[in-house]
Formats: C-alpha cells, structure tokens, sequence
C-alpha cells in the first residue's frame, strides 16, 4: 500500500495520499488547504486522483477540496459522512466563518456507518464515530491494517467538542466501542500530529 501524508492548512492538517501497490489511481483523505502541494505530491506518485474522502466537515479539513478538484485532470469523486451534509454547507458550523475564509462543499456521495468504499484498489470501511462532530466518521482498511481517524483519536488525547455539534459523551463511546474493539496492531493515522496505534492508545490514552 502507498501511503504519503502532507500536513496542510493553518492548524496543520494532516492529508493523506493512498493507493494500492497495483493501482494507478489514488484518494486524498482530508485536504485541508495546499491544493497545489497535494497535486504536486500526485503527479510525483505517478497517480491519477480518483477521490476525495472526508471524515468531517471542519474547515481545516475541507478547505482544499474544491481547488483540488478544479486542478485534477480526472474525474473525482467527494465523498463525506451523511450526518455532515450541514456542517459542510454552513460557514458558521465548518468553523471557517471564524478565521475569515469561508468555505463550503458540496459531496458527490454521501456515506453512513458499515458502508464500504472501494477507490484506488482499497476498500475503506466506514466506521461512524461521531463525537468531535455528528457525522464524524473513520476510514479503516482491515486488509492493510490501519485506520484513517480524522479528529476522533490522536496520539494520547481524542478530538476537542466544544464546536458545533459536539459531545464529549458520545466521543469517549465512539472510542471506546468502535475504535477499541479493533485489532491492537492497528496503525492509527490521526487529523493531526503522529500516527499511533490502536493497543498503544487502549494502554496510555487518559481521555478514554
């Protein structure tokens, strides 16, 4: 599996670029800003950008998206969570209102809990993980072993839910029932900062 990840945006972003060994298609989870760098880092892959997927609508997640997509010579697809459709569409609940750079997307496909998307010889299986926000939502790969987590879970901290549509409760359950229950080995890359893993978090994790 090819994974490459470029932190993007103002609140550093972690993007990731991913494809399958055999694949001349790739997806981009979570462009969050630097549309041209992320196209760069295509065109140096040798790939052709088949979608984009969101794991929630927060500006510093989204924010690349359109200018991506404008700048891909292909076809691409947007994908991101139902249960975010309004966060999306409104510059207030994206939080882009608030750093004066509003943004919005409009999703070609909409997705929900146990869904299975399949681009770029993957196949990524929706995990619903809402908490940081109400769709929030993680990308897991079983036959590669890791786990695509937006703001959910980060190394040693989880997802802040002071913004719209957050709740703490319901996060430390999204963690705790859907992401735990996963094998210990798996590689957890997180929205933000270092990768980690599943069985390092259960052990060390004081959110959770």
């Amino acid at each position: 599996m090819f994974i490459k990840y470029i932190v993007v945006g103002l609140v550093m972003t972690n993007c990731y670029l991913l494809s399958s060994d055999d694949s001349d298609k790739c997806v981009v989870v979570d462009p969050g800003g630097n549309a041209d760098r992320i196209m760069d880092e295509i065109k140096k892959s040798g790939k052709v950008l088949s979608a984009i997927l969101l794991t929630h609508g927060h500006f510093d997640h989204i924010g690349g998206v359109s200018e991506l997509k404008s700048l891909s010579e292909s076809d691409v697809v947007i994908y991101a969570p139902m249960a975010e459709k309004e966060l999306l569409e409104d510059i207030n609940l994206n939080c882009s209102k608030q750093i004066h750079r509003p943004v919005t997307v409009c999703a070609d496909k909409f997705f929900g809990d146990g869904d299975v998307i399949k681009e770029a010889g993957l196949e990524f299986e929706v995990i619903a993980t809402p908490g940081h926000t109400i769709g929030s939502s993680c990308f897991y790969i079983k036959d590669e072993g890791v786990l695509f987590a937006g703001d959910t879970l980060f190394e040693m901290s989880v997802g802040r839910t002071d913004l719209p549509t957050g709740n703490g409760m319901q996060l430390v359950n999204s963690v705790k029932e859907k992401l735990f229950v996963l094998p210990d080995d798996t590689i957890v890359y997180p929205g933000h900062g270092a990768d980690t893993s599943i069985g390092f978090e259960k052990r060390n994790n004081m959110y959770v």
